[in-house]
């Protein structure tokens, strides 16, 4: 399976589980051990509003093939929850199509500088509630 053969959708429910392992990750490692506060935190990662968010800090770092799949996300036609505009929720899955290919071809020093790229000093901020 490649990345170029998969739709938008596709890529980012790959990616979708790639960024919540790298999140559970970094939610396991501030030190936390309660689930409930585990998942609290995680949630605060994930929700397509933050991820939307987070986006304006790697966007202008994306290589050409990078931003192809960021745009094969984004582009996808996807009903979006109330709980997010349509922009934020298309940037949300161009984000996580975007970790999918990257994880898919083993560019894992760039996924992780990506991510923390991306969500930089919004770790600490929910981290330090």
């Amino acid at each position: 399976m490649k990345p170029e053969e998969l739709n938008g959708v596709t890529l980012a429910y790959i990616g979708d589980a790639v960024l919540e392992i790298m999140v559970r990750c970094k939610v396991v490692e501030s030190g936390y051990t309660n689930a409930s506060k585990l998942n609290d935190l995680a949630r605060d990662f994930v929700r397509a509003t933050e991820q939307s968010k987070v986006v304006d800090n790697i966007i202008d770092l994306l290589e050409e093939d990078e931003m192809t799949f960021f745009k094969r996300g984004k582009n996808a036609k996807v009903n979006h929850p109330k709980s997010a505009t349509a922009v934020e929720y298309s940037r949300a899955t161009g984000l996580e199509a975007l970790f999918a290919y990257l994880y898919m071809n083993g560019k894992t020093e760039r996924l992780e500088f990506l991510f923390e790229t991306a969500y930089g000093e919004h770790i600490y901020k929910i981290l330090n509630k």
